[in-house]
């Protein structure tokens, strides 16, 4: 059996081995070596020729490499690496900047019972501008299982996890911003812990921050830590004690809101009046 000029040959026989089942020995023919002989290649078929006149083969096109996708999730630009950076304020100094139509990033410090999360939310629902409020304790409770309590006591456990909390809220700033939506944040910084605290914040967020102390008198916030329930609930030990680390904020340069006399629309108000004065000056911090 002969085979075609540029298919493969089958494999050449063996020494004591029989023909393969089913394939005769293959004839020999002028030209054709012996089975047991070395078998020489064959040649590819030259390429066909064209007729004169027949049209050219078309050219493969070549491969389209598609640019990379922006570094976007859907039609949301992720934040940018750097830092959020101080709100600039209008050119003319006639008036106070309005900052509720300013695009802000504000975090509000103050202990347990101040009021913070309220005076946040309300502030954030009555703005101009697209606003989100981002409270600390809220992204915390998100562990579940596993989920340090630092009522149950200070330790590696629970300051790892709160660390963890403030880089999701700090990223969930940036982000919100990044798409021309102000925030709010909420946290009981304590100003004896500039690292774990304040510190943390300015790292995570940026110096565009602008931190605001909320600071009732502590008959005040005993009072509303007593119409609290669950884990948000402290002892009235340890709010007096979280009160009297608070007070080292006065003295630091940062604006304060005592808001014992303040019902949460009023200290609203008072919040936007501080903030175009920390437009027009930022705190040092």
């Amino acid at each position: 059996m002969q085979h075609a000029v540029g298919s493969p040959l089958p494999p050449p026989h063996q020494p004591g081995q029989g023909p393969a089942v089913g394939r005769p020995p293959a004839a020999q023919h002028p030209g054709h070596p012996s089975p047991h002989q070395g078998s020489a290649p064959v040649p590819p078929p030259p390429p066909a020729r064209a007729f004169p006149g027949a049209p050219a083969a078309p050219v493969p096109p070549a491969p389209h490499h598609a640019p990379p996708p922006p570094d976007t999730t859907g039609h949301v630009p992720l934040p940018p690496g750097a830092p959020v950076a101080v709100p600039s304020a209008p050119p003319t100094t006639a008036t106070a900047p309005d900052p509720t139509g300013t695009t802000l990033a504000v975090l509000l410090i103050g202990p347990a019972g101040a009021g913070k999360t309220s005076v946040a939310k309300y502030w954030a629902d009555h703005r101009r501008v697209p606003t989100a409020h981002i409270s600390l304790d809220d992204v915390r409770e998100w562990v579940r299982s596993g989920f340090a309590n630092p009522q149950s006591g200070w330790n590696d456990n629970s300051e790892a996890q709160y660390r963890l909390a403030r880089r999701t809220c700090g990223f969930a700033a940036r982000n919100f911003l990044a798409n021309g939506i102000s925030c709010i944040l909420d946290d009981a910084v304590f100003p004896d812990r500039p690292v774990v605290g304040l510190g943390g914040w300015k790292r995570h967020v940026g110096p565009g921050l602008l931190p605001v102390v909320l600071l009732p008198g502590l008959e005040i916030v005993l009072e509303r830590n007593a119409e609290r329930s669950g884990n948000r609930r402290l002892t009235d030990e340890e709010v007096a004690r979280i009160h009297g680390r608070m007070a080292g904020w006065y003295g630091s340069g940062l604006p304060i809101i005592d808001n014992s006399q303040l019902d949460i629309p009023q200290t609203a108000r008072v919040l936007d009046d501080v903030l175009a004065r920390s437009i027009a000056s930022p705190p040092s911090w």
